[in-house]
């Protein structure tokens, strides 16, 4: 077998799809897997310091349906570059990052040439393309054509099975994790904390794109009520995002400007640090219309480093604690649920220890990547693997 990943999402770019890849595909034999992955400001850096089989090609586009001419004429030039790679590396298996619009360019290659592909979902791709007529009826066609569907989470699996009726030996859930000899739990480091303006001030963290449904605008909201408790409470923001302007205004409504802390994009070193030396981590998420958290990988990444963590309750996010022992689900579609769990925890320093001990076990047992990645392996190269689950 010889497989060619399609993703437009792959490092350099930021995002959590890419980095599942990345961490995936890294894992596997390099002479079986083509990486046909989008173009990013300072790809050619990143390319350079891997020896992945890396062909950047351009993927993105303005319109992913069939009716327009813009769509069109994105399919049909990312086809011919797609068949090039194809003939030239004797592929024989095609993956898809996304339902769309990677997918789309699956089937035209399933049906034009015959080519097997399976296709990672994540759950807010399908729930966002719902709302378009079009793109439903497109998503569809690559359902029924694809011979095996992965799923970033039972959530996400359940929506693809009870919304869009997909027949279920199709179906079958490999989680995002982490690298947990990287994502690792660190000393309290005074010098490290004065680095980031933290002090001594006890510090939620949220890292992730600054986007509606991940309910950083929630956490703010809370701030003044957790401050009635915790005076000095800090509130760190890793991420950029079309919602920073909205956010910085909401900050400065509430005078809440010695209280938050907006870090742009970081580097991953720096973005360890956060997690290893914040006291609680937080993605206050929600659903904004079909848009939802698919699972929550930067949940992971707190829990091996030891810190306990908060999500809300929509989505896919359950799936990566252990409820109660290393964090918990709130409903964050309004501040006070958030507070007062938050309020809760920073009270007992004691609590928050046992609890990060339990998150650090549970990842490095369930969630590393070495273990997801052989598991990737026996899906990719057995589509009978699925009976047996």
């Amino acid at each position: 077998m010889k497989a060619m990943l399609i993703s437009e999402i792959f490092p350099p770019k930021h995002g959590g799809s890419g980095r599942w890849f990345w961490e995936v595909y890294s894992r596997l034999p390099r002479d079986e897997y083509i990486l046909a992955v989008g173009c990013h400001p300072g790809f050619e850096k990143f390319d350079q310091s891997q020896d992945l089989n890396i062909e950047r090609i351009d993927l993105s586009s303005t319109d992913w349906g069939v009716r327009s001419i813009v769509g069109l004429k994105f399919y049909y030039n990312t086809f011919m570059q797609l068949r090039k790679l194809i003939k030239t590396h004797k592929i024989d298996q095609l993956h898809c990052g996304r339902c769309l619009p990677e997918g789309v360019m699956a089937l035209l290659l399933n049906k034009i040439y015959g080519f097997p592909f399976k296709s990672f979902i994540h759950g807010e791709d399908v729930e966002t393309a719902a709302q378009s007529r079009e793109l439903s009826w497109i998503i569809r066609r690559v359902f029924s054509n694809a011979d095996t569907l992965i799923c970033n989470s039972q959530n996400t699996a359940n929506l693809i099975l009870n919304k869009w009726h997909t027949p279920a030996e199709k179906v079958i859930v490999l989680n995002p994790g982490v690298d947990a000899d990287r994502f690792i739990p660190a000393e309290r480091d005074q010098s490290i904390r004065d680095k980031l303006n933290w002090q001594d001030r006890p510090v939620i963290l949220t890292v992730g794109r600054l986007q509606e449904r991940k309910g950083q605008d929630i956490l703010i909201q809370a701030l003044p009520q957790i401050k009635k408790h915790i005076p000095d409470i800090l509130y760190a923001v890793v991420g950029g995002g079309e919602e920073k302007p909205k956010l910085e205004n909401l900050v400065k409504k509430l005078s809440l400007e010695v209280n938050v802390q907006f870090f742009d994009e970081i580097s991953d070193e720096d973005m360890v640090r956060c997690y290893q030396q914040c006291d609680l981590f937080a993605l206050p998420n929600r659903t904004v219309g079909n848009d939802i958290e698919g699972f929550g990988m930067v949940l992971v990444e707190a829990q091996a480093c030891a810190k306990p963590v908060i999500a809300g309750n929509s989505g896919g996010t359950a799936e990566t604690m252990l409820i109660g022992e290393t964090g918990f689900i709130v409903d964050c579609t309004h501040p006070k649920p958030l507070a007062d769990k938050i309020i809760e925890l920073l009270a007992s320093p004691d609590k928050l220890v046992t609890m990060g001990k339990a998150a650090r076990a549970h990842v490095s047992a369930a969630l590393d990547w070495s273990t997801l990645a052989r598991k990737a392996e026996s899906i990719f190269l057995d589509s009978k693997y699925l009976a047996s689950k």
